[in-house]
């Protein structure tokens, strides 16, 4: 091991064991529930858009309407 930085733990010998673990435990559940994942799927999307509207908007400088617009008062 290096001096300066700790191994990470999903590097380690352990943590590839876990990753497999939860990919064959993952693989083994979605192919079981594989009929109600697809009848909630509609339900699933509609409830990303809320989400997906706070997310995407993030960076429009909604929210910032202290006094108004002063891009344009300077050419009054």
């Amino acid at each position: 091991m290096t001096e300066g930085k700790p191994e990470s733990f999903w590097m380690s010998g352990r943590g590839m064991v876990a990753l497999g673990a939860v990919a064959i435990l993952g693989y083994f559940l979605v192919m079981e529930h594989r009929a109600h994942l697809v009848a909630w799927l509609p339900y699933l999307m509609l409830l990303l858009c809320p989400l997906m509207h706070l997310f995407m908007h993030h960076g429009h400088g909604h929210g910032s309407s202290q006094g108004g617009d002063t891009k344009h008062r300077d050419d009054k």
